[in-house]
């Protein structure tokens, strides 16, 4: 049995009364209805409707929409339930994470560069006010992953970096700000991610660190928080075979599961030897993590045999929902095993106080997106942006001594020709001229496609500009490379959007190049020729503010790089 008095859930009698006649009157449909968070694409009544009337869903998460859009569909899933959902949000940087209106303010990696705690204190109450102005309770983070791994992009700028010590500090005062503020946090991704390379979205991640390694570092980020309360962790499709074979000796490699089908991790070591006795939840279920690991059938029971509380996402509800329901009725999944789930979904809602639940007035939507919070993104950028070297000591750099500027922006390429070029181009060019520089910026072959296509295009990016003209023409070269996204490769690294591109550093020897990240924090490994690097963390108008008045001398560099960024090359130092 859970024990609904303790920690994280510390009810009291009427609570758990609600919990137990809440359970005691549900029918086997709205049971297992209660395990499923759904993602919702589609906002139409009628789905909504069916989704808490017909398969009575425990939980939501925010995809997309306007912020009057979200708000409305949280109400109606609040307000037509007949148990009121947990409605997630992905706040691992600002209200952004809640709506698409809400405010960035600081990647993990920011927080982690930051040699204050406000960065990710701030961080965390702008989403914290930003996601319960929609009606949002949950919140998917903190990302406590150990980024141990320089080549490891799934958490590189999700996470608060390589020192446990920190990764745990910022992580509680991640916690601290959401409890404040009445929304329970889901730290992520246990076992943890950031030791290998690889992404869960395409493949069973694994981490290979010793039991005694663990011990050091994700034990004991995860154990500081248990310890401080915390009420949910999100378990990531990964395996970790030491600890699977500590406490399952004889178990073979070809049996061992990604620890959200491993009960040797989530009863051994996460219920028993870590002590958590709250609400656990599943990463994504579509990702490749998981389906590479065992067929949709067999993943949606096992979880929960494992001891998984909640599924994240459906593929097909009914289909989902059925595969459960066998599961239970031929005793995969125990009745015991579903009666704790039940107990730890229900009393985190009642920890939450939803037994009692109002939704929130609509006049609260005008936090979202304010003044004071994109002050406070301001103070993070200007807190966090960090000279990695300038081993040719250039800077500062002011239109007095180096006007001319070019501009080389390497850019991720699109998903869409349609989305346009990436807006930071255009907020760098704004804030460079408005700092007093003379600024070109090269199309890059994104744009020329966007303008038409062309099999000539490529060829244009091929050409190069005579190099005595250029050196007359050029004082400083600003390369900024703006790389993002996973679920797509293993891992993200810089690339140029055509094969001997233009874009591709021929200009750091004919004259001064300074070179940025407005992302990855390890593109060093690509460009060591550089010699001088700034990560900035974001293309938000607040960084690229920031990143300017850094450049030119009008601010300190008050960002610190962790070992990482030299990638384990001797050559990025130079």
């Amino acid at each position: 049995m859970v024990d609904l008095k303790a920690k994280p859930f510390n009810l009291d009698d009427k609570k758990i009364k609600w919990v137990e006649d809440t359970i005691r009157d549900m029918t086997m449909d709205e049971k297992i209805g209660q395990l499923f968070i759904n993602l919702t694409l589609r906002r139409d009544e009628k789905t909504l409707d069916e989704l808490v009337n017909k398969y009575h869903i425990g939980g939501v998460r925010w995809q997309g929409g306007t912020l009057e859009e979200v708000y409305e569909q949280n109400r109606f899933f609040q307000e037509k339930s007949k148990i009121p959902v947990l409605i997630a949000a992905n706040c691992e940087a600002g209200g952004n994470g809640a709506v698409g209106e809400g405010t960035f303010v600081a990647t993990g990696a920011a927080c982690g560069a930051s040699k204050t705690l406000d960065t990710v204190r701030n961080m965390a109450k702008v989403g914290a006010a930003e996601a319960k102005a929609v009606g949002c309770n949950w919140s998917f983070a903190p990302v406590c992953d150990v980024v141990s791994n320089w080549r490891n992009t799934i958490v590189n700028t999700r996470g608060f970096g390589n020192d446990p010590e920190a990764v745990a500090e910022r992580s509680l005062a991640y916690m601290d700000e959401m409890t404040k503020a009445g929304i329970a946090c889901a730290a992520k991704h246990f076992p943890g991610d950031g030791s290998e390379e690889r992404d869960q979205h395409l493949v069973m991640g694994c981490n290979d660190l010793s039991v005694e390694e663990w011990d050091a570092s994700f034990g004991m980020v995860y154990k500081k928080l248990i310890d401080a309360g915390l009420p949910s962790i999100m378990v990531g499709h990964i395996a970790q075979r030491a600890y699977t074979k500590k406490f399952n000796p004889d178990i073979k490699d070809e049996d061992i599961m990604p620890a959200t089908m491993s009960p040797e991790l989530l009863q051994g070591l996460l219920r028993g030897q870590l002590g958590f006795n709250g609400l656990i939840v599943t990463d994504a279920t579509h990702m490749a993590g998981l389906t590479a690991a065992a067929d949709r059938k067999n993943a949606m029971q096992k979880v929960v045999a494992a001891g998984c509380d909640m599924i994240l996402f459906f593929n097909d509800p009914a289909e989902d929902i059925e595969y459960v329901r066998v599961g239970i009725e031929d005793g995969t999944i125990s009745a015991e095993r579903l009666d704790d789930a039940l107990h730890r979904i229900l009393g985190l809602k009642a920890h939450l106080g939803l037994d009692e639940m109002s939704f929130p007035n609509k006049d609260m939507l005008a936090v979202v997106g304010c003044d004071e919070h994109h002050a406070l993104a301001r103070k993070a950028a200007d807190d966090s942006i960090t000279l990695v070297k300038d081993t040719q000591r250039i800077l500062p750099v002011t239109p007095a001594d180096k006007k001319k500027v070019v501009l080389y922006f390497v850019e991720s390429a699109p998903v869409s020709l349609a989305d346009g070029p990436d807006p930071a181009k255009a907020l760098l060019v704004k804030e460079l001229e408005k700092a007093g520089f003379d600024v070109r910026a090269p199309k890059d072959y994104y744009e020329y496609e966007m303008e038409g296509p062309s099999k000539f295009n490529r060829f244009k990016m091929m050409e190069h500009e005579n190099r005595e003209e250029f050196k007359k023409n050029t004082d400083l070269v600003l390369f900024v490379i703006s790389m993002k996204g996973y679920a797509k490769e293993n891992n993200t690294r810089l690339t140029y959007s055509v094969s001997h591109s233009c874009e591709i550093p021929w200009f750091v020897h004919e004259v001064p190049t300074v070179a940025v990240s407005l992302n990855y924090t390890n593109h060093l490994f690509d460009v060591p020729m550089m010699k001088t690097f700034i990560n900035a963390y974001s293309g938000s108008a607040e960084y690229i503010e920031a990143l300017v008045e850094k450049l030119t001398g009008k601010s300190e560099f008050k960002g610190e790089a962790n070992d990482l960024v030299w990638c384990d090359r001797w050559d990025t130092r130079l």
